[in-house]
């Protein structure tokens, strides 16, 4: 988390977010938007081009595997608020 610091908008897990808040440490800025502008990154658009949009997805394991676990959790969460909504 502390390799983030800098970024604008970052979810932490309240454990950790409760182990920085307890923690002594220093959290120096690593990543500035700034910096980050003058980088040469190839910049890419999927607008037009769905085909290569998921392409280049299903190259990304991660992003694939992120994808998947949170469709998951959100369809678990929505048998579960059912249930719920049904007690009442």
């Amino acid at each position: 988390i502390t390799e983030l610091a800098g970024c604008d908008y970052l979810t932490i897990s309240p454990n950790l977010l409760e182990d920085l808040f307890n923690s002594t440490n220093s959290v120096p800025q690593k990543l500035d938007a700034s910096n980050a502008s003058s980088l040469d990154i190839k910049k890419r658009s999927y607008i037009n081009d769905e085909a290569l949009f998921r392409f280049d997805f299903n190259e990304e394991q991660m992003a694939v595997e992120k994808l998947r676990e949170g469709i998951s959790k959100f369809a678990a969460d929505a048998v579960t608020l059912k249930g719920i909504l049904k007690e009442k």
